[in-house]
């Protein structure tokens, strides 16, 4: 039997049952050759080989209310750039190099606009170098108002066992390098449309003086750096004796998790440059610094710990095609609190 024939009494609920099986030739159709698996029961990856303790490192997220924005504006192929990210930055976090994501995208109605969405991913999965070996698209009309969907996503990594990051191999006088963020990322952002959206009755394409080449709602969307070309190649030369994911929670909630019992962080807030959206959520909002601190990446979505011997090599190779790493502190012994920001923005 004809499979739309079967799909009628289900077309009556209000769900195409033919855009699941379009969405499934879409991407079969971007990842070419490499997607055996899509369509199937269940995505299959094959383990490299040249491990002696091989773990796997798991992770899943969404986008947030980041989505609403991206609804809003009409702008839906960052937003899977966004899912990935989210993802492969807390595998490296672990010392995990990425190796396959699914997808998970529900919405009242599939059509372009998922296309869109999944043009985001295929690009995140390029970037972050790892394979998209399934997923799921659910038309949902009686869950989902129209026009608006739910992104989420999952992500595996692998490592040595031994070379897993670990507070325990974190020291005093260990420095502290920032990697760049490319802006909010996919946080605070609940707090982001209160202040510019109904605080301050902005629009999406409304023009701020601060930011004179771009509409505000483009600046908020900026995708999410994905760190997989940085993290690895310092994973490899095993010369990293932590990393932090500056992600929800900002500093103060993230930089502890890759220090042991006994120390803290000390951060110059002079050694980089705080970028312009910052400073205009700072001021727009009535935020206060340590405000700021503890929500945002404040421009910096990853930090490092690594012995001082190491630290030039590690710089070197963050800067090698932009100037994405640069030295903030160093790890302490004599704080009494977890971490201390000196110095001024």
């Amino acid at each position: 039997m004809e499979r739309n024939k079967l799909m009628n009494p289900y077309e009556k609920a209000g769900v195409n049952v033919n855009s699941g099986y379009e969405i499934s030739d879409f991407v079969k159709n971007k990842l070419a050759s490499s997607a055996s698996n899509i369509g199937h029961f269940g995505g299959v990856f094959e383990i490299p080989k040249g491990y002696d303790q091989p773990v796997l490192v798991s992770s899943n997220d969404g986008v947030g209310t980041k989505l609403l924005l991206g609804i809003q504006g009409k702008k839906h192929d960052t937003v899977g750039i966004d899912c990935v990210a989210m993802c492969v930055n807390d595998i490296l976090a672990q010392g995990a190099k990425p190796q396959y994501f699914l997808d998970y995208i529900a919405t009242s109605k599939v059509g372009d606009t998922v296309k869109e969405i999944l043009d985001g991913v295929l690009e995140g999965c390029i970037i972050g170098h790892l394979d998209l070996i399934g997923g799921e698209t659910a038309e949902m009309p009686d869950m989902y108002p129209k026009n608006t969907y739910d992104l989420a996503g999952f992500a595996v990594g692998i490592a040595e066992k031994s070379q897993l990051m670990d507070p325990k191999k974190v020291h005093a006088g260990d420095k502290l390098i920032g990697i760049a963020s490319s802006g909010l990322h996919s946080n605070g952002f609940s707090l982001i449309r209160k202040i510019f959206f109904k605080d301050n009755d902005f629009e999406y394409n409304s023009e701020l003086k601060e930011f004179p080449d771009k509409v505000l709602g483009d600046v908020l969307m900026t995708p999410t750096r994905i760190y997989t070309e940085q993290i690895t190649p310092l994973l490899d030369q095993r010369i990293l004796n932590g990393i932090a994911h500056i992600t929800g929670g900002g500093f103060y909630e993230n930089i502890p998790r890759m220090l042991p019992d006994g120390l803290q962080a000390k951060v110059d807030l002079s050694s980089w440059t705080i970028p312009e959206i910052f400073k205009v959520v700072e001021r727009y909002g009535k935020l206060s610094e340590a405000d700021m601190f503890h929500i945002f990446n404040m421009g910096v979505g990853m930090i490092l710990a690594v012995d001082p011997k190491n630290e030039q090599s590690v710089l070197d190779n963050l800067n090698q095609k932009e100037n994405l790493g640069f030295t903030i502190g160093e790890v302490v012994s004599d704080l009494d609190v977890a971490i201390k920001l000196v110095g001024e923005l």
